[in-house]
């Protein structure tokens, strides 16, 4: 069924994930998606785990790629983080950055960012520090498995974030439901939900190749999210200034949820 389309499968093909983070996360001058990929996720996230009701033992994450600035402000309200990665090439990048090996990706403009937004920035001066020591466990999982870390069995967690994974693993709306199910699955009763993704796109390119994007709405997020449960907290969907034919996105949007116990 995937064959048919004419983009590769972020989770099923060969993907690299170092020129994944140079082309979308970089600190270099001509990395246009600095405004909608880091500010926007760094500063919605630091919003709502500020209001101090999203906090726990466990999250876990499952994002594309091996980007972690979306982590800095979870490792403030989180003790341990588990994250889960379908690609073996992202999770060596992470684990080479998580064990500061010669070679990791550089994300000290993102550290820098996030401690320009917060009251007190003395207090997240070592905000990848504080990402390394919550970050336990990075485990590989397998979303056709109805435990989708087999043989593992993680513990319920407190929070799940997803970003910009629904919309690359998900090849229809259906799918998007069956994952987001699975993901639901991986909380606690009355547990949060963050997804951060991309509306309107279609693809996104790494090299030469292009990856499919699932294309949807705000109104279809919304709506799959409360079919599943879940009680919509916060919600912010942000216009595209970068300029780029890399990815053809319209607006990118970032959902907080809680599940009805």
């Amino acid at each position: 069924m995937m064959d048919s389309s004419p983009h590769k499968f972020y989770h099923v093909h060969d993907f690299d994930s170092r020129q994944y983070l140079e082309h979308y996360y970089s600190d270099k001058p001509d990395m246009t998606f600095g405004d909608d990929l880091l500010n926007f996720f760094i500063e919605n996230l630091r919003q709502v785990f500020a209001v101090g009701h999203i906090n726990g033992d466990i999250l876990i994450d499952l994002s594309t790629g091996a980007f972690i600035h979306h982590l800095y402000s979870a490792s403030e309200f989180f003790k341990n983080i588990i994250v889960l990665k379908v690609n073996n090439r992202c999770i060596m990048e992470l684990k080479r950055w998580v064990d500061e090996r010669t070679g990791a990706f550089y994300w000290g403009h993102t550290s820098a960012l996030h401690q320009e937004k917060e009251e007190n920035s003395e207090k997240f001066e070592n905000g990848e520090g504080k990402v390394r020591s919550a970050i336990q466990h990075v485990v590989k999982y397998d979303l056709e498995k109805e435990n989708i870390t087999e043989p593992l069995v993680l513990p319920p967690a407190d929070c799940v974030i997803s970003t910009l994974h629904l919309d690359v693993i998900s090849k229809d709306q259906d799918d998007y439901i069956r994952y987001l199910r699975k993901f639901s699955r991986l909380l606690n009763p009355g547990g949060h939900l963050i997804i951060i993704g991309v509306l309107d796109a279609t693809y996104f390119t790494v090299g030469k190749d292009k990856f499919h994007v699932f294309t949807y709405d705000e109104d279809f997020a919304r709506k799959a999210l409360v079919g599943e449960g879940f009680i919509i907290d916060y919600c912010k969907v942000k216009e595209r200034t970068a300029v780029s034919d890399f990815t053809d996105y319209k607006t990118v949007i970032f959902i907080a949820a809680h599940k009805e116990k």
